[in-house]
């Protein structure tokens, strides 16, 4: 059975289906066809903490589906601007999973992700697999994925 390890850049999901649909992710479902397709070893979702009650209702049901959450602290600047990205964490993580592994898959449409995708699949074989809204992806992290999935109407609440 193909074992598959998935990553999820939880705040890039939200905002790029709220933008181009007004909706939120499905990720039951998305559990759901990745289950039949093989054995989820590794299902990471990786967030910012706030003290939120809709946020721990939504950290929980990831948790309840399978998914371990890990949260980073949400840093508001002197200057008003704010700071929150896993983009290091998700990388050494994926890094890390990529050798005990036949799929990865990202859900996350920012490009810095293009060279981790193409490292891993030269250094260690795996297929990569790439969960995104399409007009908010990055070009680069399509062409580096083997398989660009379209988050569209299906995949979403």
């Amino acid at each position: 059975m193909k074992k598959i390890a998935v990553f999820v850049d939880v705040q890039n999901i939200y905002y790029t289906t709220r933008d181009a649909f007004a909706k939120q992710f499905n990720y039951r479902l998305l559990w759901q066809e990745l289950m039949a397709q093989g054995d989820i070893v590794i299902a990471n979702a990786y967030a910012i903490q706030r003290s939120d009650d809709q946020q721990h209702k939504f950290q929980k049901a990831l948790k309840h589906i399978g998914f371990e959450v890990k949260l980073k602290p949400y840093i508001q600047r002197r200057d008003g601007s704010a700071k929150g990205d896993w983009d290091v964490g998700i990388t050494i993580d994926v890094m890390e999973a990529a050798a005990g592994v036949d799929t990865v898959i990202l859900l996350s449409g920012d490009g810095d992700f293009d060279l981790l995708l193409r490292k891993i699949r030269e250094k260690y074989g795996v297929t990569t697999e790439v969960y995104s809204v399409d007009s908010l992806t990055a070009q680069s992290l399509v062409e580096a994925a083997d398989v660009h999935h379209k988050i569209e109407q299906s995949l979403l609440l």
